[in-house]
């Protein structure tokens, strides 16, 4: 598996997990939000956007971001990156492709966050620094 798809994918996971967790408090400076627009293309891939500030911590840190239409139960991870952490603002973008016919241009809600691996024995857990959810628009790209 290509390294970008494993980040991409874990990052996506990273994102489900937070839902099902719920927000997790953001450390003293640290923040991530999202875009109030988000593009949809014909081949189904959803790029969506925002801004982050955080701080150096002692495992890579990543931003992952997911979208959910029309159950807000169901949300589909897109893309990842890895975050730079040196106290400044800073802008993501993340892409990846969702199951066909899943997303299309209108309403959706899209969970943001910025989780940090910290190493603890064998698997590294995730540490969230930052979570944010917001209802956008999806436009046709």
């Amino acid at each position: 598996m290509p390294v970008r798809h494993a980040l991409a994918t874990a990052l996506g996971a990273a994102a489900l997990l937070c839902a099902a967790v719920g927000p997790a408090a953001a450390g003293t400076g640290e923040s991530i939000t999202v875009d109030p627009t988000g593009t949809v293309a014909p081949d189904g891939t959803v790029t969506l956007s925002g801004t982050y500030r955080c701080t150096a911590g002692t495992g890579p840190v990543l931003v992952g971001s997911s979208v959910g239409q029309s159950d807000p139960r169901v949300q589909q991870g897109v893309g990842g990156g890895v975050a730079l952490c040196d106290g400044a603002e800073h802008r993501w973008e993340n892409s990846g492709e969702v199951v066909p016919g899943s997303v299309e241009a209108g309403p959706a809600h899209v969970q943001a966050a910025l989780v940090e691996l910290r190493p603890s024995g064998i698997v590294p857990l995730p540490y969230f620094h930052a979570v944010a959810e917001r209802d956008v628009t999806l436009v046709q790209d």
